[in-house]
């Protein structure tokens, strides 16, 4: 905990929830550029092949791992830090993974970061971690306002919980400097030896423990490296059949994967699959921006050509049928994206003028298949374009929904009911209405009597008290009682 910013809330990361989105935004919170996080199905190669991440984030049901201290390395090129604090391990994941991608735009922060840290121990790093403002505040900005005063809650519980364990401690110590008397006079109590242990049940272990992890894979100098912030260190995985190429170390990281599934999670075969898989990805809305621009740029590069030969040659092609009529109408608004933030720097800018400088030294005849190739491929990448758009506004709103805070509203909400006294009527707590009953444990009674005492008999007492001489004579009665 950061004894000025605060502490790391918790925040929402459920696997039945739009997790992806949550990591998504994150990553984008804390300054990394042109990346995405989408949900793994399957480790299988037609599953992972055509994403070609960068790393992945397995998330699992967490259970104590035993392994040796000899088992794990650390090597002063890989950056990794330990979690010091208890709801932000899936933040530690993020930046164990991505800290060590040189291809990944990590920002000018988190670039700043690495370079000021990567001297420093796990444990340093870590701490490092937890203490920076800049990341505190990015976890903490997709945080629910409840989460964020439940967390500063539990600090200042358990600093109340330590003040009176301390002063406890202090009165503990007093009492034994203090001589103690009629010690001689005490009974000295002995231990049993076959006092029975209390024994925890499993359902009560296993609530203790009912809690996620997140560990990452990542490729870096050679080697794959599983990085868990609760170890000591990175763990290898595998090498790299050459250390330049990494797009094949999604076969190194497969068998380890399965291990930890069929382990933690029971496999695909099991009733209850407790894991998730998440991959770094090159951002899908850049991607998808950058194929509609590069054949937005091939349909100008032939169209150009052509209007170099005959100037009227969509009308031509028109009457002669040789360009598909449908093709020509999608053509008019196929290449604007009013709706776009802006156009992204085309990467493939290579490939481009490549492609530029054939189709210049290209024949007429033999450009208007390609110019139809290119309004296919526009149409297909502006809807693509146009889904990622929309995805985002749906995370936006999503983001609105989860974080904000609506005790306000309710509490005001509540108050005013009960101002115009419709309250009573919604919790069903009218004159007509009755209350439902509660059983209540009580002991069993004693029985009690009470009796009426005869006013005649009291009369006739009080008459016998005045004349001694006739009590002789007559025998003494009790009044008579009527038991109620």
């Amino acid at each position: 905990m950061d004894l000025i910013g605060g502490p790391f809330s918790v925040i929402e990361s459920d696997p039945a929830d739009k997790k992806k989105g949550v990591f998504t935004s994150l990553t984008r919170r804390l300054g990394v550029k042109n990346l995405s996080v989408v949900e793994v199905i399957d480790i299988e190669p037609w599953a992972t092949d055509h994403l070609q991440p960068h790393g992945l984030v397995f998330c699992f049901h967490w259970r104590k791992d035993v392994h040796t201290t000899a088992e794990f390395e650390n090597p002063e090129q890989v950056w990794f830090a330990n979690q010091v604090s208890d709801d932000a391990c899936a933040t530690h994941a993020i930046l164990n993974v991505l800290l060590n991608c040189p291809t990944v735009n990590l920002g000018p922060n988190l670039q700043q970061f690495r370079d000021e840290t990567k001297e420093m121990s796990p444990i340093m790093k870590g701490l490092a971690v937890t203490n920076s403002t800049y990341i505190r505040n990015a976890h903490n900005y997709l945080a629910r306002q409840t989460d964020l005063r439940g967390s500063l809650n539990v600090i200042a519980t358990a600093t109340l919980d330590a003040q009176k364990a301390k002063v406890k401690e202090q009165q503990n110590v007093k009492k034994k400097q203090l001589p103690s008397l009629n010690k001689s006079h005490t009974p000295t109590k002995t231990k049993s030896k076959n006092k029975p242990v209390p024994v925890e049940s499993a359902d009560s272990t296993e609530e203790e423990e009912e809690a996620y992890h997140f560990i990452g894979y990542v490729p870096a100098f050679g080697k794959v490296w599983e990085l868990d912030g609760l170890k000591p260190g990175p763990l290898e995985v595998g090498e790299l059949p050459s250390s330049d190429n990494t797009s094949e170390w999604m076969d190194v990281v497969r068998p380890a994967i399965r291990m930890k599934m069929a382990k933690y999670g029971g496999g695909a075969d099991a009733g209850n699959i407790r894991f998730s898989l998440l991959a770094f990805v090159d951002g899908s809305y850049e991607k998808a921006n950058d194929e509609w621009e590069y054949w937005r740029r091939e349909r100008r590069s032939i169209e150009r050509r052509l209007d170099e030969i005959d100037a009227d040659w969509k009308t031509k092609a028109s009457d002669m049928v040789v360009v598909n009529q449908e093709l020509l109408k999608a053509s008019e608004h196929a290449f604007t994206l009013p709706d776009a933030p802006g156009h992204m720097i085309l990467r493939a800018g290579s490939q481009r003028l490549l492609r530029d400088i054939e189709i210049l030294s290209s024949s007429p005849d033999t450009l208007l298949k390609p110019w139809e190739h290119a309004v296919r491929q526009a149409v297909h990448m502006k809807n693509s374009v146009q889904d990622e758009i929309q995805k985002a506004a749906d995370d936006w709103t999503d983001h609105i929904k989860r974080t904000h805070d609506y005790e306000p509203f309710c509490v005001e909400y509540i108050r005013c009911l009960h101002r115009d006294g419709f309250l009573e009527a919604l919790l069903d707590i009218s004159k007509h209405s009755t209350r439902p009953q509660t059983v209540v444990k009580t002991k069993k009674p004693k029985m009690t009597f009470t009796y009426e005492v005869d006013q005649e008999g009291l009369n006739d007492l009080d008459d016998d008290d005045d004349d001694s001489d006739d009590d002789n004579d007559k025998e003494w009665k009790p009044p008579s009682r009527r038991f109620v």
